[in-house]
């Protein structure tokens, strides 16, 4: 099992002018501790006013653009994969989130994933003049950006016409370095729609672990659903979770992360993926290389 790390938010001790520091500090801690992926979201405005629990804040706290964050990232890390968890369709056109996609592979030497979803957030969406269709419409576009950004990662020059987006040329050069693409990783569990879109079109599912294991495994049952009457091969869509961990002293141990990845594994997850409320203090980051990394390695 890989384990990845996932920063969600960017209010520390320091304000603004400390983030670019503290970021780097963190993003270099992940790669020397062999975390396998590196994730941000792809919000405008910060998400977690309406659940405490989340370790997050209102929606006034600091949020930074998300492929911004990942071009940086990419210029001072070396191993670590990098992605957003996950870009919302309708915040780029299809086409120019596949160059930029293809730009963040390139310069990281291949270290790119693109996870992309059918978006949510209304407020933000609307606060910055962002068009927020329907839930339908939304995952339409979702299904039609997921199709161009094949095509142009394909190298076929073509057109494209669909009932939403519709180009006259997906010429994309460079390509990417990552063959035969970068991993396209779909968030969400919701079963008629989103695990229907990955068994057809995606290298890799996200479910919640916070959801509980008999969740993610009926999430994985119905997928494996999809897979059977797509004809797709299954084992061939890395299974990802995403999850919060305190670890730290009276919160939680290495014992208890290494038991729910063990969990998680059982159920058939490959990449276990966390944030931490705690993650600027870097020593949760450092304890996780040694006690954790090397032992769910094996599972």
């Amino acid at each position: 099992m890989k384990i990845g790390l996932q920063v969600p938010n960017f209010t520390w001790p320091g304000g603004p002018a400390g983030i670019s520091a503290k970021l780097g500090e963190i993003a270099n801690a992940a790669d020397s501790a062999n975390f396998a992926s590196l994730w941000v979201m792809d919000h405008f405005f910060q998400i977690g006013g309406r659940n405490p629990q989340s370790g997050l804040g209102p929606a006034e706290d600091e949020m930074l653009e998300g492929y911004s964050v990942l071009s940086y990232l990419a210029g001072i890390t070396k191993n670590v994969k990098l992605g957003t968890m996950v870009t919302g369709v309708i915040y780029r056109h299809p086409g120019i989130l596949a160059k930029t996609v293809t730009t963040l592979d390139v310069l990281s030497r291949g270290r790119a994933y693109l996870g992309i979803g059918a978006a949510w957030n209304e407020r933000e969406s609307l606060g910055l003049g962002i068009p927020f269709p329907p839930t339908a419409e939304r995952f339409e576009r979702l299904e039609e950006a997921v199709q161009i950004v094949l095509q142009m990662w394909s190298g076929q020059r073509a057109r494209y016409d669909g009932r939403y987006y519709r180009l006259a040329e997906t010429l994309n050069s460079p390509q990417p370095l990552t063959q035969p693409h970068p991993p396209i990783l779909i968030g969400g569990s919701g079963e008629k729609k989103t695990l229907r879109l990955v068994a057809q079109y995606a290298d890799a599912c996200n479910l919640f672990a916070g959801a509980g294991g008999e969740v993610v495994r009926h999430k994985l049952d119905v997928l494996k659903q999809h897979c059977e009457r797509l004809g797709r091969d299954y084992s061939s869509i890395e299974k990802t979770t995403l999850g919060t961990v305190w670890f730290a002293p009276g919160h939680m141990s290495s014992a208890d992360v290494i038991a729910q990845c063990r969990l998680l594994s059982n159920l058939g997850i490959h990449h276990a993926i966390f944030n931490m409320p705690n993650v600027h203090e870097i020593t949760p980051l450092e304890e996780f290389g040694r006690e954790i990394i090397p032992v769910v390695a094996a599972f």
